[in-house]
C-alpha cells in the first residue's frame, strides 16, 4: 500500500511461489504482471527497486539472483540473513555488482522514533538503555538456526537495531576511539575479518558501539531444555554506562518498548506510545527536582514507518539524501545477534 500511494513508484511485477497470495495481490495491482518464480521476474523486468519479503531462511538465496539482476536498488526485509555467513555473502555479492541494499528496519523511518532520537539531546549524558520484548515465539532455538523462528533473530533484531539507531551519532566518536587504540571499527565487516573474529575477541566486540555481550539470565523452556524463553543481555559501550536488552518468550501478548534514561530526562517509546520526560522543580519536595512528562511534544499517531522508508529510497534514488538503513547497518545488528548465541551456548 506504501508502494501504491507514492507517486514516484510503479509497481511492474510482483513474484510468489503461493498462487492464492499471488492472485490475492494481484486485486491491489492490476496492472503488474506475476510470476511464480523470482527466476522467471528477473529474466523479464529491469525494475529500478526490487522487494524482498520472504522468508528468512530464503533471503540470500532470493537476494543473490536479485543483485545479478542489477536494479538500482534492493530493499530487503529484516533480518539480512539467518546467519553472518549468509549475510556476508550477499555483501560480497552487493558489492561486486555495485548494488546498494537497504534493510527494511522500520522503525528507523517512524516520526516518533525520529522524535526520540532528536529529543536525546534534551535528556543530558546518557546513563542507562533498556529495551525489552515480550512475545510467546520461542527466544532461541539451536535447532531453528536455518530457519531463524525464534524471537531473538525475527524480532531481536528490532531492538539491537533501535539501540544502533539511538546511539549512532555517538558511535563516529566510538570508532575514533575504537582506531586510535588499533582495534576494529565498527564499519569494519570485511569477509575476512567477520569469519576470523573467534581468532581477535577484541575486533569482534569493537564493531559496533556495544561489545563485550554478557548474559546474566537464561530460562528454558520446562518441556524442552535446549529452547530458550527467556534472556537478559548486557552490552558495554563507550558511550552509555548501562545498556539491557530483555527477551521474552513466554508472554500470552506482544510488546516492544525501549526507556532511554539521561542526567536530566527520559525517554520511553514501544508500540503505541512515545513519552518525553523533562528535569523540573518538584511539586512535592522542596529543593528538589523531578522528572515531569514534557506535553510540548507532540507526536503523530500515524508513525508512517512503511511510507517513510518507501520515500527514503526514492530520494536516495532521485539523489537527494544517502541511504538509510544499510546492509552494513543490518549487519551489525546480526553480528550482536550472533554474540548473544554464542554467549548463551557459554552460559
Amino acid at each position: 500500500m506504501a508502494m501504491l500511494a507514492n507517486k514516484r513508484v510503479k509497481i511492474i511485477a510482483g513474484c510468489d511461489s503461493d498462487a492464492t497470495r499471488l492472485s490475492e495481490w494481484k486485486r491491489y495491482c492490476h496492472n503488474a504482471s506475476t510470476y511464480s518464480s523470482y527466476g522467471y521476474l528477473f529474466a523479464a523486468c529491469n525494475p529500478d527497486i526490487v522487494v524482498i519479503s520472504v522468508n528468512e531462511n530464503a533471503h540470500t538465496e532470493v537476494a543473490l539472483a536479485a543483485i545479478r539482476s542489477k536494479p538500482r536498488l534492493i530493499i530487503l526485509e529484516k533480518p539480512v540473513a539467518v546467519s553472518m555467513k549468509e549475510g556476508l555473502e550477499i555483501a560480497d555479492e552487493a558489492k561486486k555488482f555495485d548494488v546498494p541494499i537497504m534493510i527494511n528496519h522500520e522503525r528507523r523511518f517512524a516520526y516518533d522514533y525520529h522524535e526520540a532520537k532528536s529529543y536525546m539531546k534534551k535528556i543530558g549524558k546518557l546513563k542507562s538503555i533498556t529495551a525489552e520484548l515480550c512475545s510467546g515465539l520461542r527466544v532461541y532455538s539451536p535447532k531453528d538456526d536455518s530457519t531463524g523462528e525464534y524471537s531473538l533473530l525475527h524480532d531481536g533484531t528490532h531492538l539491537v537495531d533501535c539501540i544502533h539507531f539511538f546511539l549512532s551519532d555517538f558511535a563516529s566518536d566510538a570508532s575514533s576511539k575504537s582506531s586510535e587504540s588499533g582495534t576494529t571499527n565498527a564499519s569494519d565487516f570485511s569477509t575476512a575479518n567477520i569469519l576470523k573474529k573467534n581468532e581477535n575477541e577484541n575486533d569482534a566486540h569493537r564493531r559496533s558501539v556495544l561489545y563485550d555481550t554478557k548474559i546474566s539470565s537464561v530460562y528454558y523452556d520446562e518441556k524442552d531444555s535446549s529452547v530458550v524463553r527467556n534472556i537478559t543481555v548486557h552490552f558495554a559501550s563507550d558511550v552509555c554506562p548501562s545498556i539491557t536488552m530483555k527477551i521474552s518468550g513466554r508472554s500470552k501478548f506482544f510488546d516492544f518498548f525501549i526507556d532511554i534514561l539521561g542526567t536530566e530526562g527520559r525517554i520511553k517509546i514501544g508500540n503505541g506510545f512515545a513519552e518525553f520526560y523533562k528535569r523540573e522543580e518538584s511539586k512535592l519536595y522542596t529543593g528538589f527536582y523531578s522528572l515531569a512528562l514534557d506535553t510540548s511534544v507532540k507526536v503523530s499517531k500515524r508513525t508512517q514507518y512503511f511510507s517513510n522508508m518507501l520515500q527514503s529510497a526514492v530520494d536516495f534514488l532521485d539523489g537527494r539524501t544517502p541511504l538509510e538503513s544499510t546492509l552494513q547497518d543490518g549487519l551489525k545488528d546480526l553480528d550482536i545477534i550472533e554474540q548473544i548465541k554464542a554467549a548463551i551456548q557459554d552460559f
